[in-house]
């Protein structure tokens, strides 16, 4: 059976391709798909060119290939149409297999990312090949500048309330790809992926406190005072836009779950927040 990752050398894929080795598939079984291919030579798997902007590049590496792990684009606004250019060659290439990474509670959640998952899901339903969809919550990394800005400036700012966030590692969310990858019985499953443990701003800051030696404390504002700081911090309108409606959702709880489906999947406990904090700061 042969694999194709697609995404493979952005954080994610990389992390995939390794605990599929690890798992004991052989390399030339694994296709790493990338947007340019030098940029993959590191990688001990065959690599082709895979560009979601340029169909022409999908048919050619998708010969041969049972299985593909979509990787969902990285670029808000421009997903669906990316991911339908992969699908649909997924489909004529005559793949078995699609798995795909979406986002949490992607067909019912206000979240501001769900919009796109929700509807590259529906197209992967609509193409009639096999598929298990993850829906991944939050990832631990995403929070590493964040909290490398609050532990300089002893302050986190927050408009998110009491919200919660399940988030977990990235390597937590490739092993899980993994074990689809590599497992039987997945097609026809939407997995909610969530880390074991979800947190608060009030946790975030007393673990950045831990990580970094430092104290650091929570700033708790409203929407409009905090995109009024994010602004005055020389973020521009789109990232302050971002921010803020983000912490909306997080405190309407679009990232709060305490189901078991990615600690079930990956054998063990999902990796706490407090690590990845120590391990950057």
């Amino acid at each position: 059976m042969t694999m194709l990752i697609t995404g493979a050398t952005g954080h994610l894929g990389r992390l995939v391709i390794d605990s599929l080795l690890r798992r004991g598939v052989p390399a030339d079984q694994i296709v790493a798909g990338a947007r340019t291919p030098a940029s993959a030579a590191d990688l001990p798997v065959t690599v082709v060119e895979f560009d979601y902007d340029r169909p022409e590049t999908l048919a050619p590496a998708l010969q041969g290939v049972d299985t593909v792990l979509l990787i969902s684009a990285s670029v808000p606004g421009v997903r669906v149409p990316q991911h339908a250019a992969v699908i649909d060659a997924a489909a004529a290439a005559g793949v078995s297999r699609l798995i795909y990474t979406s986002v949490t509670r992607a067909d019912t959640s206000e979240l501001l990312l769900a919009g796109e998952h929700k509807m590259t899901e529906e197209l992967i339903a609509a193409s009639g090949i096999p598929s298990t969809i993850l829906r991944n919550n939050w990832y631990h990394e995403n929070q590493l500048a964040s909290a490398q800005q609050a532990a300089a400036a002893g302050v986190l700012l927050s408009s998110s309330g009491d919200g919660r966030i399940a988030s977990a590692s990235r390597i937590d969310f490739a092993e899980a790809a993994a074990a689809v990858l590599t497992g039987t019985g997945h097609e026809g499953t939407v997995y909610e992926l969530s880390g074991d443990t979800a947190w608060t701003a009030e946790d975030l800051a007393a673990a950045i406190s831990d990580a970094a030696g430092s104290p650091v404390a929570v700033t708790h504002l409203s929407a409009r005072d905090h995109a009024a700081a994010l602004t005055a911090a020389g973020l521009d309108e789109g990232t302050v836009g971002f921010l803020t409606t983000l912490d909306a959702n997080v405190a309407a709880g679009a990232l709060d779950d305490d189901r078991s489906d990615l600690r079930d999947l990956i054998g063990r406990p999902t990796t706490p927040l407090a690590e990845v904090l120590r391990s950057a700061l």
